[in-house]
């Protein structure tokens, strides 16, 4: 089963099995019917979390430089308008007029720029690619951060309720030992050591319950609401064999590789668009202005009757320019744009020696993690096993009331590593999967609904000419978590009275 298709028939009426590669690991816990899953997080991650939002917000943004830059290569209009008042003219002319009213239109079209516009446009189609790329990684990253919230807070919950099971298996055993006590069978020591053992098991129910409390907050960071009942995930979609499987999976698919890739091609444009500075320019121009004298010309004089009151002009050309010198500013972007392509480069190979480490290192947390849940589940087994021995020992008096207090600690620690090993698995096999480049929304099963299409925006834009668009109000997408339930997963506990008289 696909992760895709496993997310879309987790139930939550029931717990299930996780399958991790090759190795079934049993779930943390059960889950009632109205749990929530993982695949409802991811749904709202998805459609809520101010990160995601925000990413998209900054890839349109990047759309609109497509559109700035082949603005350079189109016509340019402008119109003009003047009043003028004449105060005072000279003596020697007799026609100057006392006002006039003109307006005038002119424009220009770019013909020849160098290559400039041509370079600009592609490099911002690049970046918008790269940007693209960027947030699918993005996404990944959200949802590798959603996978650890959730295990976190299950794992936790179930650290939780097991520090519980032990506060209440030492209350009994207090008890017990107090009332052997008082007839005699056992010693103030005795007593005193399940008094002592009780104390330490209640500040470790507490601390967990503490830190319950901090994987719940960040949950609601993450995820945008409290976490109500989280049902176990589902199984994760087969893993490589080999570390070296995973690697070249994850160069040829890592969407942050490929923002780097964009990126560096954009850096050989932009090359581009700084040579064009040296290179000759030509565009057409024309030129209309209409005057009006108002009847002012010849200034009331012999010949006013005689003369026009408007004038009308009209030019048209082509223009070149040809830089002769600019004090070496193209020399100097030229080769600012050509250390900043061997920035790029860098970036990518820097960008992909961190993939190939974290598809790596997710790979070898994974099988780590296998191998202390196989190691964990037969301490378990063993702790139950040598408790149950113990207990039996005690009762014939071959052992003594710490060693029973021992044996429980031992098992309650077999089962915590155990219960943080499922987590720290099912967190690694994901992260592998994210560096593999198979984390996003596509790749979730999360098309029930609307996905956001990157594509739609661009093409929305692209063709766009008019100088008076806009796009709405921008408002928030993202929800806020203040009126969220603030629910403290720390009970406070009765004190221990350490009387053992």
């Amino acid at each position: 089963m696909t992760f895709k298709g496993a997310l879309r028939g987790v139930k939550s009426s029931a717990a299930t099995t996780v399958v991790l590669g090759a190795a079934a690991i049993a779930v943390i816990g059960h889950s009632p019917a109205s749990a929530d899953t993982l695949r409802d997080a991811f749904a709202q991650v998805y459609a809520t979390n101010p990160s995601l939002t925000g990413a998209r917000a900054g890839l349109r943004a990047s759309d609109e430089d497509v559109v700035i830059a082949r603005a350079k290569g189109l016509p340019a209009i402008n119109g003009t308008a003047t009043y003028n008042e004449f105060l005072r003219s000279s003596q020697f002319n007799t026609i100057a007029p006392r006002r006039s009213i003109g307006g005038g239109v002119s424009g220009s079209l770019p013909i020849f720029q160098g290559g400039q516009v041509r370079n600009s446009i592609k490099a911002a189609d690049a970046r918008v690619l790269a940007g693209r790329a960027s947030l699918q990684g993005t996404e990944s990253d959200i949802f590798t951060a959603t996978v650890a919230a959730y295990m976190d807070v299950i794992r936790d919950t179930a650290i939780v309720d097991l520090n519980g099971g032990n506060v209440r298996v030492l209350e009994t055993n207090l008890q017990a030992s107090k009332d052997r006590f008082q007839v005699g069978d056992l010693t103030r020591t005795d007593v005193a050591q399940s008094d002592a053992r009780l104390a330490l098991a209640k500040s470790q129910l507490e601390a967990a319950q503490a830190q319950l409390d901090a994987s719940r907050q960040e949950y609601m960071r993450i995820v945008g609401k409290f976490p109500d009942n989280l049902a176990p995930p589902p199984p994760l979609p087969p893993l490589p064999a080999s570390p070296d499987d995973a690697v070249d999976v994850a160069v040829a698919n890592n969407p942050q590789l490929e923002a780097a890739r964009q990126s560096s091609r954009a850096a050989d444009y932009d090359i581009g668009t700084a040579r064009a500075q040296r290179l000759p320019r030509i565009s057409a121009f024309g030129q209309g202005n209409y005057v009006d004298y108002v009847g002012t010309l010849g200034g009331g004089g012999l010949f006013t009757g005689n003369l026009p009151q408007t004038d009308k002009t009209a030019t048209a050309g082509v223009q070149a320019t040809v830089p002769l010198y600019q004090g070496g500013e193209p020399g100097a972007r030229v080769r600012q744009a050509q250390a900043r392509k061997s920035q790029a480069l860098e970036q990518t190979t820097a960008v992909e020696r961190q993939i190939i480490a974290e598809a790596r290192t997710a790979f070898s947390r994974y099988q780590a993690s296998l191998g202390v849940i196989q190691s964990s589940e037969t301490a378990v087994s063993a702790n139950e096993l040598a408790l149950e021995g113990v207990r039996a020992e005690q009762s014939v008096g071959t052992r003594n009331v710490l060693d029973v207090l021992n044996a429980e600690q031992e098992l309650l620690n077999s089962r915590v590593t155990l219960t943080s090993a499922r987590r720290d698995a099912y967190v690694a096999g994901f992260a592998l999967v994210a560096a593999m480049g198979r984390a996003q929304a596509k790749d979730l099963g999360l098309d029930g609904g609307a996905l956001y299409d990157p594509v739609a925006n661009y093409k929305r834009v692209r063709g766009k000419v008019f100088d008076w668009t806009a796009d709405s109000k921008p408002m928030p997408i993202a929800t806020s978590t203040r009126k969220q339930p603030s629910v403290s997963a720390v009970v406070p506990l009765a004190p221990v009275t350490g009387d053992t008289k």
